[in-house]
């Protein structure tokens, strides 16, 4: 770390900048400065598929982090944030999580993600259809444990297999790339579902890996769903070899149950002491609402008016929406935290965990808490 970044991030400076902090100053004068915060400029933005009646193109986005990126290891994603609604009433940024798809970065490096412009994903559209060259978005640091290295120190095991589906090739490119450019002595088997050779992903490189003498045997299926009987067919060994499975809900349901099924018949279901197979997906949890009771009120620290309702058994940042509230959020998944808010008093379930918390003043994400019976909860 050198000497400016040393004082940029001590508590002089941040007493000395304070309620706003160092970075909000620094964002004035280059948004590539940063002490504490990640941000990015977008280089480049690449068309990935070509069909031409694709709702939901993908696009690879090339991205420039400031000096505060730690780097990432294959398999994570990041929070990807963005300004959206300039000069419209003032912007507001939404945020987003992407996987990582290009090959391991080191602090500072340049990495670029992969994404599919979702019909009803503000950011993901934004992204492929209107961002251009030299836009700032903000970045968390790379999470995750979807990774072949569970820490930088574990060995890659010798056998690998890895079933993606549609955009979810991401963290699996990123994965094979790391390891061609460590020239990785093993083997592995990369098996992919698509729509069409006009939607396969980075369709130019699988190719040319394919035809290499490297260790990886691209299998690219187009027009069929997953089966346990493809994968079989595909890769016979795969019942004693460790997996990764990224895509669709659906698709990584159909993997799932394949694999549940190698532990009905007497197959090991781990391999080494580590899970046979490792799934990525997101998924938004569907709600119980049938038996939600009492009100929920929401007060605002900006002094802006409140609001109160019957409890409908949503979450909260939803009710507070139909209230008419206009409650910072981000991922909506209770992943980036953006929503965080405090419980003045009341039980709310967490949508994902099952957990049920009565603590009062209590910080929670309204994104994926559920109200039950009465809440109070201030935005």
């Amino acid at each position: 770390m050198s000497i400016a970044q040393t004082l940029l991030r001590s508590r002089a400076a941040a007493a000395l900048t304070a309620p706003h902090g160092v970075d909000r100053y620094l964002e004035q004068i280059n948004p590539m400065w940063a002490a504490h915060e990640v941000r990015a400029r977008i280089v480049s933005i690449e068309r990935e598929t070509h069909a031409l009646d694709d709702p939901a193109p993908v696009a690879t986005i090339t991205l420039q982090p400031t000096s505060t990126w730690r780097g990432h290891r294959a398999g994570q994603h990041v929070q990807l944030g963005v300004e959206i609604g300039r000069g419209v009433g003032g912007a507001r940024r939404t945020t987003r999580a992407f996987s990582v798809s290009s090959a391991e970065s080191g602090p500072g490096e340049r990495f670029t993600i992969t994404v599919r412009a979702n019909p009803e994903g503000t950011v993901s559209k934004h992204l492929v259809h209107d961002a251009m060259p030299g836009e700032i978005v903000h970045l968390s640091q790379a999470q995750g444990d979807f990774t072949v290295t569970p820490d930088r120190g574990d060995p890659v095991p010798m056998r690998l297999v890895m079933v993606t589906g549609g955009s979810g090739i991401t963290p699996a490119l990123s994965m094979v790339r790391t390891l061609l450019r460590q020239r990785y002595p093993g083997r592995v088997s990369f098996v992919h579902f698509a729509q069409s050779p006009d939607h396969q992903i980075a369709a130019d490189e699988l190719a040319a890996i394919s035809a290499a003498d490297n260790g990886v045997d691209v299998h690219l299926v187009h027009g069929e769903l997953f089966t346990a009987e493809r994968l079989e067919a595909l890769v016979p060994d795969h019942r004693s070899v460790r997996a990764w499975a990224c895509g669709p809900a659906a698709m990584i349901e159909l993997v799932q149950e394949a694999y549940d099924d190698l532990t009905v018949d007497g197959t090991p279901a781990d391999r080494g002491g580590e899970p046979l197979l490792a799934v990525e997906y997101f998924k938004t949890p569907v709600l119980d609402t049938a038996d939600a009771e009492g009100t929920v009120s929401f007060s605002q620290s900006s002094g802006a008016p409140g609001a109160e309702g019957e409890n409908t058994g949503a979450t909260l940042l939803e009710q507070a929406e139909a209230l008419g509230l206009s409650p910072q959020y981000g991922c909506r998944m209770g992943i980036c935290f953006s929503c965080v808010a405090t419980k003045s008093s009341g039980t709310v379930r967490d949508v994902v965990s099952g957990e049920t918390s009565a603590a009062p003043d209590e910080d929670i994400r309204i994104c994926i808490s559920q109200p039950v019976g009465s809440c109070q909860v201030q935005l």
